[in-house]
């Protein structure tokens, strides 16, 4: 399988209809962005990349990307994509475990060659030169890799994670029911790359930011609320930072807002209940680099004592589990399994301070190993390999209002 061939059928059908629009108002198709993604693949393939190896992507976020992702997949190789807000560091940290044989720049990024010493050795860097034609499209296994990215570090040194194609596919799955459109004219706003690649592949048209992804508190909202009205936007993925704009305009034609990536505090719920039509379908959704998404909670389901909770200290209602996950609390800790969720980070580093095997381990020495101390949670489908962190966005307490109800005899989770 080739996660990008589900793209390429859609263009195939989708023809003129318009995929990316950019944050500047530029725009391509379906039909351009596999022709162009194809041309920059023959290219890169007579430049000499192969199937299977590394290419460090530094660049803005824009239809250049996009293009540069689909060309990539299509040859087989591997994107590394370092963690943006992180900046040089992160890039550096990024070179040094992934060891890239390529590089691909683009505007003020083609900086880094001279900054970023770690680079000077990479000795093949691409060009965006789509004037070849091609149609190339590897064909690779499930379990071929296809990105490395890197968890922000907020909880310790950022680690790497290897998501394969088939990985990638599953949670593609796991988002169809958050982003699956409901109409031929669905138009969304977009905030998280993941989103744009999944609707690449369901024919929905993404419209990207006009703020810097890096500084969101730095946005225009009114530039924010003319994009909405401008592309008759009617589904935003932002962060909860951005989910204000809407809040206080009923103006703009959102039908649904889903917004995770931080804390989503039930003071912005209720003014985005107040602010937006009240048909307006308004989703938090919670997730973490090692698995998203987790959960989804509407606003319109959340009780008058879930409300209580939350507005009195008790912590974030998360909502409940996405069918593809089986979740679990177990001592507070949230413990996630799934076809979409992380197994190991890259080389094995960060696996024993962060990794568990059922059968190794029981519970008692499980609390032992790793103190009460901010981390995620994550259970691998097979051998079971647990990734341990709390959720920074969750704050548990007994009874924890999270995803589940508290027990006499412990929690129990919805499913």
């Amino acid at each position: 399988m080739n996660l990008i061939a589900a793209f390429i059928d859609m263009a195939a059908r989708r023809g003129d209809h318009t995929a990316i629009i950019a944050g500047d108002g530029a725009t391509i198709s379906f039909a351009e962005l596999a022709r162009r993604s194809g041309a920059l693949a023959e290219g890169w393939h007579r430049a000499g990349l192969r199937s299977g190896d590394r290419v460090l992507l530094a660049m803005p976020v824009g239809i250049d990307l996009y293009a540069a992702i689909a060309g990539l997949w299509r040859l087989g190789a591997t994107i590394v994509f370092p963690e943006p807000a992180l900046g040089l560091p992160g890039l550096r940290h990024a070179v040094r475990p992934a060891q890239p044989r390529a590089l691909l720049t683009s505007g003020a990024y083609g900086m880094v060659r001279v900054l970023v010493p770690e680079l000077w050795n990479v000795g093949l860097h691409l060009r965006l030169d789509a004037s070849t034609q091609g149609d190339l499209l590897a064909a690779s296994e499930p379990d071929h890799p296809a990105l490395i990215s890197f968890t922000s570090g907020s909880t310790g040194q950022p680690k790497a994670i290897v998501r394969s194609h088939g990985f990638l596919a599953a949670r593609d799955s796991a988002l169809d029911p958050l982003i699956a459109p409901e109409h031929d004219d669905e138009v969304d706003l977009v905030a998280f790359p993941v989103f744009v690649l999944a609707n690449l592949s369901r024919g929905t048209t993404s419209v990207l930011p006009n703020w810097r992804l890096r500084d969101p508190g730095s946005a225009d909202a009114d530039a924010i609320l003319r994009l909405l009205q401008t592309h008759r936007i009617t589904r935003a993925l932002v962060p909860p930072s951005i989910g204000e704009v809407p809040a206080g305009a009923s103006a703009v034609p959102l039908k649904t807002l889903l917004t995770g990536g931080g804390p989503v505090f039930p003071d912005l719920l209720r003014r985005l209940q107040r602010g937006m039509p009240a048909s307006a379908d308004i989703v938090s959704v919670y997730g973490s680099t090692e698995a998203e998404p987790i959960t989804r909670q509407r606003a319109s389901t959340i009780s008058e004592d879930q409300w209580r909770a939350m507005e009195t200290g008790a912590g974030l209602l998360a909502g409940r589990p996405i069918g593809a996950v089986d979740v679990r609390l177990i001592d507070h800790e949230i413990i996630v399994t799934g076809n979409h969720v992380n197994k190991s980070y890259l080389g094995g580093q960060g696996d024993a301070d962060n990794k568990m095997r059922l059968g190794q381990y029981n519970l008692a020495s499980h609390r032992r190993r790793w103190p009460p101390r901010p981390r995620w949670a994550a259970l691998a489908q097979r051998a079971a390999v647990w990734p341990i962190r709390r959720a920074l966005s969750i704050r548990s307490r007994s009874p924890c209002p999270i995803m589940g109800r508290r027990e006499a005899d412990g929690p129990s989770i919805d499913r």
